[in-house]
């Protein structure tokens, strides 16, 4: 039998496990029941009625939150010498080329994000089996992949996130902080729902949004009303 800590034992207190919250609600019962020490993230996990196997079904997007992460996002951009000044500008904290691709080839991934130029794609390609399983390989999709290094880096370092269903047909999201009011908190997984409906495929039959659960970094996971 699992042992349920203190601090557990004292958020399952404060919010009803097998009640159905709506998402004003949860934005603020999140903070109520975490008790953590430091400033824990705040993180949806949302099941979909999809099949990920199916192209048309790979739900994946991005979006801006109206209020930001609430995390110093670390960027990496990797760009030719007549873009770093460009890069640098815009907030980027490493900029640079081929100095990088080796550090991240030796094993050096101590970043968030990578913006790149499709010219650059090329050498980025061997670095893949690095770079994939910890999601920092840029892509088109997501705009990391772009002429406009200025606009990915701002649009970046101001809240945009990417999101991708996995396997199992859930996107998992962090939209924000602990420290953040509730309408904060609400105004940013607001956002991130209504972006995600929009990408509903029309193959997608039955019910779209199964269930949506709130919660901050080891905190009990809140039950949200799908009915948005």
């Amino acid at each position: 039998m699992t042992k349920i800590s203190k601090k557990r034992k004292i958020a399952l207190t404060k919010f009803e496990n097998d009640k159905t919250y709506s998402l004003k609600e949860a934005s603020s019962v999140v903070k109520e029941v975490t008790s953590n020490n430091f400033d824990a993230s705040v993180d949806l996990a949302i099941r979909l009625g999809v099949d990920p196997t199916k192209a048309d079904q790979n739900i994946r997007g991005v979006v801006t939150l109206p209020n930001g992460t609430g995390k110093n996002v670390k960027v990496l951009a990797l760009v030719t010498p007549d873009k770093e000044k460009e890069a640098t500008d815009s907030g980027a904290d490493y900029v640079g080329l081929d100095e990088y691709l080796q550090k991240i080839k030796d094993g050096w991934t101590n970043i968030d994000v990578i913006i790149t130029m499709p010219s650059v794609m090329g050498k980025l390609g061997p670095l893949g089996k690095v770079l994939g399983p910890r999601g920092l390989m840029p892509n088109p999709k997501t705009g990391t992949v772009t002429m406009d290094i200025s606009k990915a880096v701002s649009d970046v370092k101001a809240g945009k996130i990417d999101f991708r269903v996995d396997k199992s047909g859930i996107i998992h999201a962090s939209i924000g902080k602990v420290s953040f009011d509730a309408e904060k908190i609400y105004a940013n997984s607001l956002e991130l729902i209504q972006n995600i409906i929009k990408l509903k495929p029309s193959s997608s039959k039955g019910t779209y949004l199964k269930s949506i659960s709130m919660s901050s970094t080891m905190s009990p996971g809140i039950n949200i009303d799908t009915n948005i």
